[in-house]
Formats: structure tokens, sequence, C-alpha cells
């Protein structure tokens, strides 16, 4: 199993970006997605997911009305736009993959996750 994340980048406060999560070598479509992320010195931190069927999401307080993921289950890719990002934005952000059999939804922790990617760097200047 593959999650590649792609999309990251340095950009100022108030930019955009569209992060990519290509997965490769499971069902994608039998798996809730999610992306965390990372800052030095600090803990993983849930960002967001989707479901399976892409029909539910939910949202950090940090993020939400920010955020938007969504994915494409005919590419096997999962998408996070980030809008309005902010410098408490910059970290490294990681996909993950829980199969929606035995995993209720949403879910937040990290151990809920069986797959990651390598993760992808953000910098938001001030």
């Amino acid at each position: 199993v593959q999650l590649v994340e792609s999309g990251g980048g340095l950009v100022q406060a108030g930019d955009s970006l569209r992060l990519s999560c290509a997965a490769s070598g499971l069902t994608f479509s039998m798996y809730n997605m999610a992306w965390f992320r990372q800052a030095p010195g600090k803990e993983r931190e849930f960002v967001g997911t989707i479901s399976w069927t892409g029909d539910r999401t939910y949202y950090a307080d940090s993020v939400k009305g920010r955020f938007t993921i969504s994915r494409d289950n005919a590419k096997n890719t999962v998408y996070s736009q980030m809008n309005s990002l902010k410098p408490e934005d910059t970290a490294v952000y990681y996909c993950a993959a829980s199969n929606f059999l035995g995993n209720d939804f949403p879910g937040r922790s990290a151990g809920e996750y069986i797959y990651w990617g390598q993760g992808t760097q953000v910098t938001v200047s001030s």
C-alpha cells in the first residue's frame, strides 16, 4: 500500500493550497481517509476526515470553514483544499487511511488509521 501526498509548498498568509494524496495497493473506496499534520516540536494533530462514500466530512475546529476535504474514488485520490492559510497552519501534512469496516466515522485518533503517507510540507509565512 502506498499513499503519496503532493501539493505542499511555501505560501503567504491568506493564500490557498490544494493537497492531494494518491493511493495505491488498496481498495480505496473501502477506506475512510483523513488528513493529519505535525508542526515542529508538536504532536501529530487531526485535521479532517472524509468517509469512504465521500458523503460525510468532519473537521478540527482549527480548520473548519477554511479547509475542505474531498475524494475521487475513480482516481484513488483524496484532496484537501486549504484556504485563508495562517502561519499556525505550518506543518507537515499526512494523509491516512482507515478501513470503514470496524471503524466508526469520524475517526479523529491517529491510532485508528492503518496506512500513512510520507507527508508534504506546508509553510505559511506571515
